[in-house]
């Protein structure tokens, strides 16, 4: 069996002694640090998270944090997002782009102030451009990774667990939105919001020291709603359209490509380092696009590698770049980027892996069931 060897270089997050007492079974490497990515089943997890109520270890989602009297400037120059609509308290996912236009990174960006912002980040170094976006427009901000590790509450269930925890204040938080609650004499920034289609929560724990008594508390008061330690699913991230970066979108993609161009205000945030190339890709259409599949046959293995997507004249027309078996759809679903001209749903084309070549639906995302 092989096992992921941890050193410092590899960071435990607050929560991992209690993740590993829940049986976690798989990890993936995140931000350098370990994100739990299996408690065994997948196929149960997936079921359990669309019916109960989950708590995640997602504290490799880290925060950048920039202070400062710039602060805006530098967080407006990385993304083609207005955020000039942005209010106090309010989180916004914002594609950072490089001078190319291309996908650096797809964080949530929290405002706590005019002049203090967390950047949420997935996986990429975003710390290293933003210091080097600050140094050469010799910007006044402090750019740093604060002692910040979120932990997620997903599932239908999830309002009713965090309001025992948290009291019903918690009801009123709305979408995006994000308040200050107490635990134990600490006050803890929530946000309603998480990377599954199910609803719930994340809880900014600012204090390491707080990580076992938060998620203790949380699993005390859940024990009758059924909670479980979870992750983000698979199944479950494929099935709703959620896209990873560094899987599903890179920096040779523009937003337009990855389906969000919604996200993008490239003439009015005049300040974003991509501005004339997104300005450009917006005029040209995107010449790729994100699209799901329906793949059929038995159940796909993992999807390390893309795989190829084939047309009709056997000319490669695209990448499948995530897939697995959907109980729920009763098919294999997939995450994929197509030409132009190749994407329209209800297209047939065919996936060839390095051990199949299969027939493949087009569809759009997120999935959806058909109708009867």
């Amino acid at each position: 069996m092989t096992e992921l060897a941890i050193s410092r270089r590899l960071r435990a997050t607050p929560f991992t002694s209690r993740v590993e007492a829940a049986g976690v079974t798989a990890y993936t490497v995140y931000n350098h640090m370990l994100l739990p990515a299996s408690f065994g089943d997948l196929e149960a997890e997936c079921a359990h998270l669309k019916e109960h109520v989950q708590v995640w270890d997602v504290a490799a989602e880290r925060q950048i944090e920039i202070l400062g009297p710039d602060a805006w400037k530098l967080v407006q120059l990385m993304t083609p997002r207005d955020l000039g609509k942005a209010h106090i308290g309010q989180c916004f996912y914002i594609p950072l782009v490089d001078e190319r236009g291309g996908m650096l990174n797809d964080p949530v960006m929290i405002k706590h102030a005019p002049d203090r912002y967390w950047v949420s980040i997935a996986d990429s170094d975003v710390l290293y451009w933003a210091k080097g976006l600050a140094y050469g427009h010799r910007f006044q901000v402090e750019i740093f990774e604060p002692d910040v590790s979120p932990l997620a509450v997903q599932g239908p269930k999830s309002d009713e667990l965090m309001s025992r925890v948290f009291g019903d204040a918690v009801r009123d938080i709305r979408f995006f939105r994000g308040e200050w609650l107490p635990f134990e004499g600490h006050d803890f920034y929530i946000a309603r919001s998480g990377y599954s289609r199910q609803g719930g929560f994340e809880i900014y724990v600012d204090d390491s020291a707080l990580g076992e008594p938060v998620w203790d508390a949380l699993f005390a008061a859940g024990e009758d709603l059924n909670v479980k330690a979870g992750g983000p699913n698979l199944i479950e991230r494929i099935e709703g359209g959620l896209l990873s970066y560094g899987n599903d979108m890179t920096r040779e993609n523009t937003p337009y490509e990855c389906g969000l161009g919604r996200f993008c205000d490239p003439w009015t945030s005049i300040g974003c380092v991509g501005r004339d190339s997104l300005i450009r890709a917006e005029a040209d259409s995107p010449q790729r696009l994100v699209r799901g599949l329906r793949i059929s046959g038995d159940r796909v293995p993992s999807c390390r590698v893309p795989w190829t997507i084939i047309g009709d004249g056997g000319e490669k027309i695209g990448t499948v770049t995530s897939a697995v078996w959907s109980p729920e759809f009763d098919t294999n679903v997939a995450i994929g980027m197509l030409d132009r001209g190749f994407w329209e749903p209800g297209r047939t084309v065919w996936v060839e892996a390095p051990d199949f070549t299969r027939p493949a639906e087009v569809t759009t995302l997120p999935f959806e069931k058909p109708t009867a």
